[in-house]
């Protein structure tokens, strides 16, 4: 694709991208930035959480990945309406009944202030690297896209991006992000709509045709019953719902987003009706990756060794420029629908978990807070993407990405244990025990192998993790006394 395609392509998008921020940011004040003054629909929300579930490395690497695992990731799909339900049902309804900003606060009313700095430390941790990792993507694509051809350095494309992100975020925050979220998503959506239908064309298929040979496709098996197999059914099942409940649940990156509806109700609206539609949008993307295989063996296209580089290199050098171009625009649109609202979250987690900024003062000192926090971040989101491209070695940077997954489980275990058993904690010592529990879990996986028979874990270290968490935490407990209660002196758990 012409650079000159691509700059277009750059420039059109972040033009609405401001447009949106401008519209947003209007009267925009720090509840706006932090809440959106909780003034948001509901089915704004659920149409633009698809695009914040689904990331850059969802939109790039689970097309090919159908090539190594089938559709067996569709397993945890499944465990996921699990997941989305115990969120609707007992998570929303105690951030709303709170009126939390940060769902970390919990923490504090539950347990204690060092129970709380921990789980949103935890957060700040596993949303840099997270967030880092998938504007890491998108960089490095529009780096290949468009800078390369014009010699210009790797970090400079890292900052024009982070620049454009600022830019439109600064001012409105999550009101912004509600909105250009919903965006994103339908051109990650149309993406894939315009592939399928290329595809679908180019090899002669009706659309009945089509469905016929995507179902009797091998790569289309969906379910594994060898416990030991790392595709478990079980495995992904409940790993599912436990990622779903971490992931989104327990995560202030996500219920930022839902805590921005009007009430509970209509959270709960925007909660069941955005998982509903999440299933047959996976399986778009896992039916997308088969038509992709299917078209590069009909026209003789080597399979890249990296599966992750498939869907680019067919949708940008063999694809009409039509479909380069909506391609283009997904990516970006996958990344920077992660990128734009983790900024925000990291921005709203340090300044109110840590700086006990009142979002209901808005005052001067409390707004240039707020931007120098928010550059803060975008400075440090930096530093990490510069490292990543440094190591340049994609195993590494996938021992990464998992390690930062391994930060979820303590707030897992937390959060369990505040729920489910109404006994205080011994504060002083749950730091101790939120660092000790993903060191022995990591122990645990790295012996797995040998110590438990051949068993490899998968997505199930995320339980493990928040189990240790757990068993910690019981033996700090307290089992005298009442629990810590609020305003109402009713439990909160």
């Amino acid at each position: 694709m012409p650079p000159i395609i691509v700059f277009s392509v750059i420039a059109f998008y972040f033009g609405i991208l401001i447009l949106i921020s401008w519209l947003t940011s209007r009267k925009a004040n720090m509840a706006t930035f932090f809440t959106a003054n909780r003034q948001s629909p509901w089915y704004v929300v659920a149409f633009g959480m698809i695009g914040a579930t689904l990331s850059g490395v969802t939109f790039i690497s689970l097309p090919g990945e159908v090539g190594n695992t089938n559709f067996h990731y569709y397993q945890l799909v499944f465990g996921y309406l699990l997941g989305y339900f115990f969120i609707g049902t007992v998570l929303m309804p105690l951030y709303y009944r709170l009126n939390l900003v940060t769902i970390y606060t919990y923490l504090n009313r539950r347990f204690g202030i060092r129970s709380y700095k921990s789980g949103s430390a935890f957060f700040l941790l596993s949303r840099t690297v997270g967030g880092a990792f998938r504007l890491f993507i998108v960089a490095t694509v529009l780096q290949i896209a468009f800078f390369q051809a014009y010699n210009i350095p790797f970090f400079i494309t890292v900052i024009v991006t982070l620049l454009l992100i600022w830019l439109y975020t600064y001012r409105a925050g999550i009101k912004t992000v509600v909105y250009t979220d919903t965006l994103q998503t339908f051109f990650m959506l149309a993406s894939f709509i315009v592939s399928a239908f290329i595809i679908k064309n180019a090899l002669g298929f009706s659309f009945g045709e089509m469905v016929t040979e995507l179902r009797e496709h091998p790569y289309t098996k969906m379910f594994e019953w060898d416990w030991q197999a790392g595709q478990n059914f079980f495995k992904q099942f409940f790993s599912g719902a436990f990622i779903a409940v971490v992931m989104t649940g327990l995560d202030q990156d996500m219920m930022q987003k839902n805590l921005t509806c009007k009430n509970i109700k209509e959270a709960q609206k925007n909660m069941f009706w955005f998982t509903l539609v999440l299933l047959p949008v996976n399986l778009l993307f896992m039916s997308v990756g088969v038509l992709l295989y299917m078209y590069a063996n009909a026209k003789g296209i080597p399979i890249p060794e990296s599966s992750d580089r498939l869907y680019p290199i067919l949708a940008l050098n063999h694809f009409n420029i039509f479909a380069g171009i909506v391609f283009l625009l997904g990516i970006i649109a996958a990344a920077f629908s992660s990128a734009d609202s983790a900024l925000t979250s990291l921005t709203t987690a340090f300044c109110v978990d840590f700086l006990n900024i009142d979002i209901n003062k808005d005052t001067r000192k409390a707004r240039n807070t707020k931007i120098g926090v928010h550059w803060m971040f975008t400075a440090i989101l930096f530093i990490v993407i510069v490292v990543f491209n440094s190591i340049n070695d994609q195993s590494v940077l996938s021992a990464l990405f998992k390690i930062a997954g391994y930060t979820y489980g303590p707030i897992l275990g937390l959060f369990m244990f505040g729920l489910f058993t109404r006994f205080n904690l011994r504060d002083k010592w749950v730091p101790l025990v939120v660092i000790l529990s993903p060191v022995i879990s990591f122990v645990i996986d790295y012996n797995s192998e040998a110590w438990f028979g051949g068993y490899q874990f998968s997505y199930e270290l995320l339980v493990l993790n928040g189990l240790i968490t757990f068993i910690g935490l019981w033996l700090l407990s307290i089992r005298q006394g009442k629990v810590l209660t609020n305003a109402n002196q009713k439990p909160i758990n």
